[in-house]
This record gives C-alpha cells, sequence and structure tokens, in this order.
C-alpha cells in the first residue's frame, strides 16, 4: 500500500512553492483587471518568481490560445518607495508607465492586501507616480494618479524633430501631411486632430508607430474635439496595436489640446472603453478613472515557453 502511494506520489511529481502546491509544471498566480477596458495581467511577483522575457509574454497575452491581454503587468518591492511596477506590451517589449495600468496596480495591491495605506508612491520606468485611492466596502472603486509634469523637449521624448519643441507641426507620414503634437508621460506620444473617427486605424497606426522621426517608436492618439470640456480619442499603442484606453495617451491628448488653445485645464477624455478625468494643475497633470479585477486564475508557467 505503502509503495503505490508513493508511485502515485511520483507520478504527480507534487512539488510546494511558497505556500502553493502545484502539480509538474509551476503554477504562477496571475488576476485579470482593467481600466476602461485596457487589460492587463497582473502578477504578484513579491510572493512567487515570475518569467519576464518576450515569448513568454507574448503567449500568455495572446486573445486566442492564452489568457488574452494588452500585455502583462508586475507587482514588486522597491527600495525606497511602496511598490515597484513592470510593465510588458503584448508583444513582449517593456514599456515605461501605464496610465490605466497602474490604477489597477493600485487596487491590486490594496484588495490582494500587500498594503492597507490610500495613498501610494510607486516605482516606475516613466518616474515615480502618486496615487490616492478611493475604496468602498473594502474595495478600491477609483484611483487618481499624480502623472507628472509633460514633456515637451523633443530630444526627451524622444523625437528627431528640428525644433526644440513639436507643437502643431507639419510632418508627412504615408504620404499624407498631418500636423502633430508631441509629447511624453513617461512614454512617447504624438497627438493630431481629425473630424472623423471612423477610419482605418489598422493602417495608418502602425505608419506612426514606426515613423523614422521617433526611435523609440511611439503612441499615436487622433482627436476629435467636442468642445472644450470633452474631447473624444482613438489610440495606436507602440507594441500593442488599436487598445480600448490609453491612461498616458489621455493625458498626453489632454495637455496638447490646451497647449493648442482647443480645451480648458480641466476635461473629460472619452476612449473606446469609457471616460477618463484629466486635469492640469501646477504644472501637473492629474488623471481619475475606475479599476476593475475581472477574473483570477492560475497557469502551468512551462506550458506558455
Amino acid at each position: 500500500m505503502i509503495e503505490q502511494l508513493m508511485k502515485v506520489y511520483d507520478e504527480l511529481s507534487i512539488l510546494s512553492y511558497k505556500g502553493h502546491f502545484i502539480t509538474g509544471n509551476f503554477m504562477l498566480k496571475f488576476t485579470k483587471m482593467e481600466g476602461l477596458g485596457n487589460d492587463y495581467i497582473y502578477i504578484d511577483g513579491i510572493h512567487q518568481n515570475v518569467c519576464m522575457n518576450a515569448d513568454f509574454i507574448s503567449r500568455i497575452s495572446d486573445r486566442h490560445f492564452g489568457i488574452g491581454s494588452d500585455g502583462m503587468i508586475v507587482i514588486l518591492e522597491s527600495d525606497k518607495y511602496d511598490f515597484q511596477m513592470r510593465m510588458f506590451n503584448r508583444d513582449g517589449s517593456e514599456g515605461k508607465m501605464c496610465g490605466n495600468g497602474i490604477r489597477c496596480f493600485a487596487k491590486f495591491v490594496y484588495d490582494h492586501h500587500l498594503t492597507d495605506q490610500t495613498y501610494l508612491e510607486i516605482e516606475t520606468l516613466g518616474g515615480i507616480k502618486k496615487v490616492w485611492l478611493h475604496v468602498v466596502d473594502s474595495q478600491v472603486q477609483s484611483v487618481k494618479v499624480d502623472m507628472g509634469e509633460p514633456i515637451l523637449k523633443t530630444k526627451e521624448i524622444p523625437c528627431l524633430f528640428e525644433k526644440e519643441k513639436m507643437i502643431h507641426e507639419p510632418v508627412v507620414v504615408d504620404g499624407k501631411t498631418y500636423d502633430l503634437t508631441s509629447i511624453s508621460m513617461g512614454n512617447p506620444h504624438t497627438v493630431m486632430y481629425v473630424d472623423d473617427l471612423d477610419f482605418d486605424i489598422q493602417h495608418i497606426g502602425p505608419q506612426f508607430e514606426k515613423h523614422s522621426m521617433f526611435p523609440e517608436s511611439v503612441n499615436t492618439e487622433f482627436v476629435k474635439v467636442i468642445d472644450r470640456q470633452h474631447l473624444k480619442m482613438r489610440v495606436w499603442e507602440r507594441g500593442s496595436g488599436e487598445t480600448m484606453a490609453c491612461g498616458t495617451g489621455a493625458c498626453a491628448v489632454m495637455y496638447a489640446s490646451y497647449l493648442n488653445g482647443l480645451c480648458e485645464d480641466h476635461v473629460q477624455v472619452e476612449l473606446l472603453g469609457g471616460v477618463l478625468e484629466i486635469s492640469y494643475e501646477n504644472g501637473r497633470i492629474f488623471m481619475q478613472g475606475p479599476a476593475k479585477t475581472v477574473f483570477e486564475g492560475s497557469i502551468e508557467e512551462g506550458e506558455f515557453q
């Protein structure tokens, strides 16, 4: 009897990893979250090891053969701040910042009891972000983020434009001239205005993303001005394509529109996935919007490598 039990034990290859019992390959726990439909796979990298190579990320992000998402975001400890956020696009490339992502990140650490604080400072490749959590019945409902000072100097975006700033400047893309305003919100953006948001973004989006003007590629926002308090946009994100929403993109759109005299200093920015409140206060951009958990689960990490 004991020999039979030992045989079963060997066949199952049961292992224990930091309190989680798994069979065969390591079971990686994840949470699928979304901010206005901009969805990422969130993984606690404090209590489990996380593979962060491009192939693994692109496979779990695949909407047909993986979990399905715009990319992966990992929660890590920080030496100086409350937490560190690493953010990866759907193609596995690492991004500097994600506005919708950081709101969900803040909800994750609070809802999973990694903190009980409603004010956090989070380390990202795009700088330190300060966030305020709005909590109802012990669950985070919305998050306000200090997105920092927008960057206009072309060298810092980076953008290979001949002038120090690129505000409403004509640039030829795919044989057509567009008036572009380029900004960094910790990641590069270029903004243009259109009369109609019904167009083939799958064709024109990659033309902007890979344009030689932007050595690190660029996120591109197409904007229709509804009125001075309401902007409507679509976004093509570098490394991910069109997404339902982009928080840093909404911030870039607000500030570009403010610079071009098209809006006030507090606006609603409407994206495919919903509305964000964006304001410009004392030289800094603030963003407020929802964060939601979709589902939780676990995967055999080895199946996606």
